[in-house]
């Protein structure tokens, strides 16, 4: 069995507007991997690794690298909105499950920015005090209208926010430049050697940098609206992967020569330590970059999970309702004011910490099940034409890898210790 006809519909009813070239798309994906949380993630995971925390982000990469292409190869060969639920679908053709997966990669997104939209209220308050309820209905309201407004607006937005997240990682990596010439002294401190306790601090540590490269699986969401799609988003999707994978070592490494290990091990702020004590007056600066990158994951997140309810109506596992697109913004309106309704809820009255364990487990559970896909799907019969193939081991690794880290995270969290 080949992979199904996805081809776009030929009546007149308003679509979604491809409007997002190769550049635009990319740097919509770095928004979507590289955000705030990177600027805490570095010292908990040199907690666990030591000085071979840069070694821990190289194995994290390496493992969400093999679902990374499989995400790449299925965007080639079906460009849509609702991407998870379409690539399981084509595979396994039940509604169900389909319709399983993508609610869960949606309900990521909508717990993502609840929790986002908490971050920033914390930052809002040492500008102006404003009550919690008031500033989480007053953003949210304000990301579903941006989201609403347009693609082309709600992605400009982003990549510009993007650019000023990647230029807050610049200005660490440079402040802690001067360290790099301990480098070559210093190099046989940062391989590890060969025994358990190295090796199982660095496995942990990269478990909690896995968590640093998931972002990329919100790029298939926005398919039908990035221009010549089988070409330019997997390109793009390893693009993001190669870029976040070399600022997180080199963040990492900056890390781990320029500050004491138990300082920054137990630093929730590392990368604003390390500014403090290299170049002080720029502190602030990343404080203000930290607010931006946390308005710019919660601005992704809106618009990626507005886009799989629409997905999934378009696909006919919703009510069409969802799936309508406004003649002027080309912009699903209904979907987005649904989507923006949810997240206010979660905000103001679910228990986000669980969620957001919740979460990870689930969207492990879909990169598994993406990856047992793909695998299933190159099995069936050739590819179409000009599809972005990659070897078949590479999917089955993928699936392995995936359900490795939900084991290794299920058996972490049943050994901690209650507080």
């Amino acid at each position: 069995m080949g992979t199904p006809d996805l081809s776009t519909d030929t009546d007149d009813k308003p679509s979604l507007k491809r409007t997002l070239s190769l550049p635009l798309i990319t740097l919509y994906g770095l928004g979507t991997t590289i955000g705030a949380g990177i600027y805490v993630l570095i010292g908990k995971v040199a907690g666990n690794a030591g000085l071979y925390a840069p070694i821990s982000f190289l194995l994290a990469s390496l493992i969400a690298g093999l679902t990374v292409f499989s995400f790449a190869e299925f965007a080639s060969r079906l460009p849509k909105s609702a991407g998870e639920a379409v690539f399981v679908h084509a595979a396994f053709p039940a509604r169900f499950l389909a319709l399983t997966v993508g609610l869960a990669v949606m309900f990521s997104g909508l717990t993502s920015s609840a929790a986002i939209a908490h971050g920033f209220v914390g930052y809002l308050h040492e500008f102006a005090d404003f009550p919690d309820w008031l500033a989480i209905v007053l953003l949210v309201c304000a990301l579903g209208v941006v989201a609403a407004w347009g693609i082309t607006e709600s992605v400009t937005i982003a990549v510009v926010a993007t650019i000023i997240e990647i230029g807050g990682l610049l200005i660490a990596i440079w402040a802690g430049h001067e360290s790099f010439a301990d480098l070559p002294a210093r190099l046989p401190e940062l391989l590890p050697p060969f025994d358990t306790t190295a090796w199982s601090g660095i496995l942990a540590g990269s478990i909690l940098a896995f968590y640093a490269f998931i972002g990329f699986e919100d790029m298939v969401n926005v398919a039908e609206e990035v221009k010549d799609v089988r070409r330019n988003l997997p390109r793009a999707i390893i693009i993001t992967l190669i870029v976040t994978t070399a600022f997180y070592i080199t963040l990492a490494l900056v890390a781990v020569l320029s500050l004491p290990m138990d300082e920054l091990a137990a630093s929730e702020a590392p990368m604003t330590l390390l500014i403090e004590r290299k170049a002080s007056g720029l502190s602030n600066v990343i404080s203000l970059i930290a607010i931006i990158a946390i308005l710019n994951g919660a601005l992704i997140q809106t618009v990626m999970a507005a886009r799989v309810l629409y997905g999934l109506s378009n696909q006919g596992w919703l009510p069409r309702v969802f799936a309508n697109v406004n003649a002027i913004t080309q912009t699903p309106l209904l979907a987005t004011a649904i989507v923006a309704c949810f997240i206010l809820i979660f905000a103001l009255w679910l228990p986000l910490i669980q969620l957001a364990e919740i979460t990870s487990f689930l969207m492990l559970s879909v990169f598994a099940l993406v990856n047992l896909a793909l695998w299933r799907v190159k099995c069936q019969g050739p590819p179409p034409p000009e599809t972005f193939l990659i070897p078949n081991w590479v999917p089955i690794a993928g699936f392995f890898t995936s359900t490795g880290v939900i084991v290794l995270r299920f058996v972490s969290l049943l050994t901690q210790t209650p507080a």
